[in-house]
């Protein structure tokens, strides 16, 4: 049986796909004549980081890249910046940041749930 990547040469990987949307939210912060390009960038972002966490219909999500990703939101503290600049994102956006959220805040290793230790060491985040 042949092995598949984890990232296909499409597909990006968590870091990437960090680093992409937390660049393209700074320019919308800014808010120069870019915003249409990074707007687009951010949708797209938004949209591979929900298909690594919830899979698609075809294939369950690799719970490797699950967790890749789940530790780049928490160390590049873009979990914080989708929080404050969801105003900046489009309504399909906000849509995916909620899921993205949601599925995240759920996410249990054994007895444990990263993303509530994460907010329980950042107690701003109820306050933004």
């Amino acid at each position: 049986m042949k092995k598949m990547p984890l990232f296909s040469k499409s597909h990006k990987n968590p870091a990437e796909i960090v680093k992409i949307l937390k660049d393209n939210l700074a320019i919308l912060e800014k808010q120069d004549k870019k915003t249409d390009k990074a707007s687009e960038e951010v949708s797209k972002s938004l949209q591979a980081m929900k298909e690594i966490l919830c899979g698609t219909n075809e294939k369950e999500p690799p719970t490797e890249a699950v967790a890749q990703l789940a530790q780049e939101l928490y160390s590049s503290g873009l979990l914080v910046t989708l929080i404050a600049d969801l105003q900046l994102i489009d309504f399909e956006g906000k849509k995916d940041v909620t899921q993205i959220f949601n599925n995240i805040l759920r996410r249990q290793i054994g007895t444990r749930s990263p993303t509530v230790e994460y907010i329980s060491a950042h107690p701003h985040i109820l306050f933004m």
